[in-house]
C-alpha cells in the first residue's frame, strides 16, 4: 500500500464528506495507521477547525497532526521522557511553516470561514499536510533503523 497517496487522499475524502481539517486529518492516519480509536477520540479533535473555533489560529490541520505525532511518540505515563515527542513535535511544526509560509490558519487562508474559496483552500491544505506529516513520519522510520 502506498501510504503517501492513500493517507493524502483519505484526508481530502473525509474534509470533503463534511469533517474539518482537524478531524479530516486524525481520521485519515487513524484509518491509515490502524490507530485505536472511539467516538471520544474523534470528538476530542473537532474544536480545532478554524483555527481553533473559527479564532484564526493554529491551523487545525497542524494541530491534528501534532496529535498523531503525539500517538506515535508520546508518553503514557509521567516517569517517560518528553524529549522525543517535544523534538518531532518541533520540528513538523517548523517544516510545516517553512512548506506553507505560516501557522496561522487567518494567515494560510485569508478567505471568509465557509465561503468556496476558503473551503478550496482549506482542502489543498488538509491533503498537503496529510502528505507532509506522512513523508516526515516515514522519513523518521527510516532515520531510527
Amino acid at each position: 500500500m502506498d501510504t503517501l497517496l492513500s493517507v493524502k487522499d483519505t484526508a481530502g475524502q473525509r474534509f470533503k464528506e463534511g469533517y474539518n481539517c482537524a478531524e479530516a486529518i486524525l481520521r485519515a492516519f487513524a484509518e491509515t495507521y490502524g490507530f485505536s480509536m472511539n467516538e471520544d477520540s474523534y470528538k476530542m479533535v473537532s474544536g480545532f477547525g478554524g483555527g481553533v473555533g473559527h479564532a484564526g489560529c493554529m491551523c487545525g490541520a497542524l494541530t491534528a497532526a501534532t496529535m498523531v505525532l503525539g500517538l506515535l511518540e508520546g508518553r503514557s505515563d509521567k516517569s517517560q521522557s518528553r524529549n522525543t515527542v517535544y523534538e518531532c513535535t518541533g520540528e513538523f511544526h517548523r517544516l510545516f511553516s517553512e512548506r506553507f509560509g505560516a501557522t496561522c490558519c487567518r494567515i494560510l487562508n485569508p478567505h471568509p470561514f465557509e465561503t468556496k474559496e476558503h473551503m478550496r483552500n482549506c482542502l489543498k491544505l488538509t491533503g498537503n499536510t496529510a502528505e507532509l506529516l506522512n513523508q516526515y513520519i516515514e522519513e523518521r522510520k527510516k532515520s531510527n533503523r
